[in-house]
């Protein structure tokens, strides 16, 4: 079965509307529009809503770049939100980049409850999770807060000072962070025989290592999957795999899953999206997760 979740606990958070290409969202007290090129269907609210509601705009020069067009000058250039559910909390900086990105995937919500229950069932003490291509932490900031020995690999050093902030914002310690090249550390971490509890993989389509290394998403997952089944923990587990690619659909991601590990056990495949209060509901990746714990 293919499930369709979305996040439930977001009170910081609203996806308000989106169609034509763009996307209308509240993070905290602003609301913002922005490029999304998966929204090819018409708003729900009309034009003069959307230009009422937004704070801040999106305007692209680029396929990849552009600039951030305030109704007042007043907006804030960077600001917090909370994210809590039934066991953590954490806290985010977010900021106006040029990539159009503020610092979060809201959508992964769905994941961070995964990894926070997955966390809180294990009866290994200390249990440690590995979470690659990290960008911000969400995911590394709600396994710390669960009680993991939490490792956070991501290639680009900016960002991942960005989530060394969102963790002291947090008021957790203790993540040990890595500027590396995801495949390069996974391969070392084999060599070494190191074992992790939960492994999260959150790839890009497209993506350089901070020493030029070249990924690309089908061409090097197989591998990386391979390599990452060979460091979880045989007794006690759970494995997240998300990708946003338009190419990608959930049974690749199931297929992978199973050629790289014939002996998974509780696999769950699907799609994220958010649910537009206005009503449409924007889809946001594909996922394969699985778990295993001493009581089930």
């Amino acid at each position: 079965m293919i499930n369709l979740l979305t996040p439930t606990h977001w009170k910081d958070y609203e996806l308000i509307d989106c169609g034509d290409f763009e996307k209308l969202e509240r993070f905290g007290d602003l609301i913002l529009i922005r490029p999304e090129p998966q929204a090819v269907w018409s708003k729900a609210l009309n034009q003069s809503e959307w230009q009422r509601l937004h704070h801040i705009r999106f305007k692209g020069r680029s396929a990849t770049a552009g600039d951030w067009v305030k109704k007042s000058p007043q907006t804030p250039d960077r600001w917090h939100i909370e994210y809590k559910n039934d066991d953590v909390a954490i806290k985010f900086r977010l900021g106006l980049t040029s990539f159009k990105h503020v610092g979060i995937f809201p959508e992964q919500a769905v994941n961070w409850d995964y990894i926070s229950g997955n966390i809180k069932k294990f009866t290994t003490p200390n249990p440690k999770v590995l979470n690659l291509f990290a960008y911000t932490g969400g995911a590394s900031l709600i396994a710390r807060a669960s009680g993991a020995d939490t490792t956070h690999v991501d290639s680009i050093k900016q960002v991942v000072t960005w989530a060394n902030e969102n963790q002291e914002l947090s008021g957790i310690k203790d993540i040990r962070w890595m500027v590396e090249d995801a495949l390069k550390f996974v391969k070392r971490e084999v060599k070494r025989g190191k074992t992790y509890n939960g492994i999260i993989l959150d790839p890009p389509a497209y993506g350089n290592g901070p020493n030029g290394e070249k990924w690309k998403l089908e061409d090097n997952i197989n591998e990386m999957m391979s390599d990452v089944i060979q460091l979880l923990d045989p007794e006690e587990h759970f494995l997240i795999l998300n990708t946003y690619s338009l190419g990608f659909s959930s049974v690749i991601i199931q297929n992978l899953i199973k050629s790289a590990f014939p002996k998974v056990e509780n696999l769950e495949i699907g799609e994220l999206y958010l649910q537009a209060t206005a009503g449409p509901k924007l889809p946001l990746g594909v996922f394969g997760k699985f778990f295993k714990n001493k009581a089930s």
